[in-house]
C-alpha cells in the first residue's frame, strides 16, 4: 500500500502462539518466531485478544531479543474484546484502551499497523471511527491503520476512507470473490492487501 514498507510475501500468522489452539511454551513460540525471521519472514500479524495478550508480549520479547538487527513490523488488531460486537463498542474510550494495552504488551511507543477486528458491517460507513483512528495517528500511538474485514463490501466501503492503508480479507483456492471485485479497486487506491486463511 501506501506505507514505507516493504514486506515479505509470507507473514506469520501468531494466533497460535497465543495458545488459543491448545498449549504452546513461551520456548517453542519464540522459537518459531526466531526461526521465521531467520527465514526472511518481517511482518507479523497478532491481535490482542490471542491468547489474552499473550500473542503481543511474546512478540514483544521477539522484539527486544533481536532489537537492531531486524525490522520486524507488527500488525495488530482490535476490537474482539466487546462482549457484543456493536457500532456503538468502538467508541473512544474503548480504542484508546485497546490500543494502550497493545502498546504495553507490545513494549513499544506506537504500533506499526492497527487493524479494527472484523467489526460489524455498519461501522466502516461510520467517518467519525475513521476519524478517531487519524486521531491517534497524530497522537504517535499509531503509525498506520487498516481494517480486518469478513466480506468484499466491507473492503470496498472501508478503502473510501483516504487513510486506510490496509486491508485484511480471506483470500484463497476456494475464495476468489476478492481477486474478481476487489483486487484492481484495492490497486487504484494504493491500499495494502493482507491474504488470510
Amino acid at each position: 500500500g501506501r506505507t514505507v514498507w516493504k514486506v515479505s510475501d509470507v507473514s506469520f500468522g501468531a494466533w497460535a502462539i497465543g495458545g488459543s489452539w491448545g498449549p504452546v511454551s513461551d520456548e517453542d513460540a519464540l522459537g518459531t518466531l526466531h526461526k521465521a525471521i531467520d527465514n526472511g519472514v518481517n511482518f507479523i500479524d497478532t491481535a490482542d485478544v490471542y491468547g489474552d495478550g499473550r500473542s503481543e508480549r511474546l512478540i514483544g520479547r521477539l522484539q527486544k531479543e533481536r532489537k537492531g538487527r531486524d525490522e520486524i513490523i507488527v500488525a495488530t488488531k482490535a476490537g474482539r474484546r466487546l462482549p457484543r460486537q456493536t457500532v456503538e463498542g468502538y467508541s473512544r474510550q474503548n480504542l484508546t484502551r485497546w490500543i494502550d494495552d497493545s502498546l504495553r504488551n507490545l513494549a513499544t511507543d506506537a504500533l506499526d499497523l492497527l487493524q479494527l477486528h472484523c467489526p460489524p458491517t455498519d461501522l466502516y460507513s461510520l467517518p467519525e471511527v475513521f476519524s478517531m483512528l487519524d486521531d491517534f495517528v497524530k497522537a504517535g500511538k499509531i503509525r498506520y491503520y487498516g481494517v480486518s474485514v469478513e466480506k468484499v463490501d466491507e473492503a470496498l466501503t472501508a478503502i473510501e476512507f483516504p487513510n486506510v492503508q490496509t486491508v485484511q480479507m480471506i483470500f484463497n483456492c476456494f475464495r476468489q470473490r476478492p481477486a474478481e471485485v476487489f483486487f484492481a479497486r484495492a490497486g487504484q487506491k494504493q491500499v495494502g492487501i493482507l491474504a488470510r486463511v
